[in-house]
């Protein structure tokens, strides 16, 4: 009966041990993706550095967080198109400089409420197999929880904050509005215009800002840019739902008398 009992404390000290090796902070349980299979992926990018994700949704027009802008200050705001990896050359890899940035005008530093913004490219993307638009939910309806959608990102992948040089992606089930607002998870603070993923260790994190939450092949929400720690079980991802925004975003790009 000893042994048997020695074996199990070692068995537990052990997945005590693999649990405190597990970072806090990355896309969890994720991997890295199969190259150039999400052609919509963007990089923002400030003075060269990638600061947040984005997805094309037009030729010229590009989704983002609001937040992301906080970033940029007097630096460059660049769009980077068709990449895996951030920094080897790919024949499809292109850098777009941004003609207009329109963060949601009701976004506030303080809040992640309205965390959206478009950015116009200062020409249209070269559109092939490595650069291609995401369809986004229109039809204003809640997905179902346990639904499985795909996150993906070049954001933050350990405690440290280290960051992947090719892209990561995660697959995680979403979660109903009403145990995310409970008083242990985000008490009360997610909107009818946000939605939660859960976030036990898989998880999205700093610099996958403004990346797609794509269900079904459509983007249905928008990777918020708050500040919460990473892959803890109790803080579930946020997501602005997309569905909530279609006559600003389509106000927006029709707005053709703007730079």
């Amino acid at each position: 009966m000893a042994d048997r009992s020695g074996h199990l404390a070692a068995l537990i000290l052990l997945g005590a041990a693999v649990c405190v090796a597990q970072p806090r902070g990355r896309i969890l349980g994720g991997q890295e993706a199969k190259s150039h299979e999400r052609p919509y992926m963007a990089s923002v990018q400030v003075n060269g550095k990638h600061v947040c994700g984005g997805f094309l949704v037009s030729d010229q027009w590009v989704l983002s967080a609001a937040h992301c802008l906080e970033d940029v200050a007097e630096g460059k705001l660049q769009v980077l198109l068709g990449a895996h990896s951030l920094s080897q050359p790919e024949p499809s890899k292109r850098l777009y400089d941004v003609l207009r940035a329109v963060p949601h005008p009701d976004s506030q530093p303080e809040t992640i409420d309205h965390d959206l913004l478009l950015l116009k490219l200062s020409e249209k993307a070269e559109l092939g197999p490595a650069v291609q638009p995401l369809a986004w939910q229109r039809e204003d309806h809640e997905v179902p929880a346990g639904t499985l959608c795909d996150v993906a990102g070049w954001g933050v992948v350990s405690h440290t904050g280290r960051r992947p040089d090719r892209l990561q992606h995660l697959l995680l089930p979403v979660l109903d509005r009403t145990t995310c607002n409970l008083r242990t998870y985000h008490d009360g603070t997610i909107t009818e215009r946000m939605m939660c993923a859960e976030s036990n260790r898989r998880d999205s994190c700093k610099g996958d800002s403004g990346g797609p939450l794509v269900c079904g092949g459509v983007a249905e929400g928008v990777v918020t840019s708050g500040s919460r720690v990473c892959g803890n079980r109790k803080k579930p991802g946020i997501y602005t739902r997309l569905a909530s925004y279609v006559a600003w975003i389509d106000g927006v790009m029709a707005d053709s008398t703007a730079a």
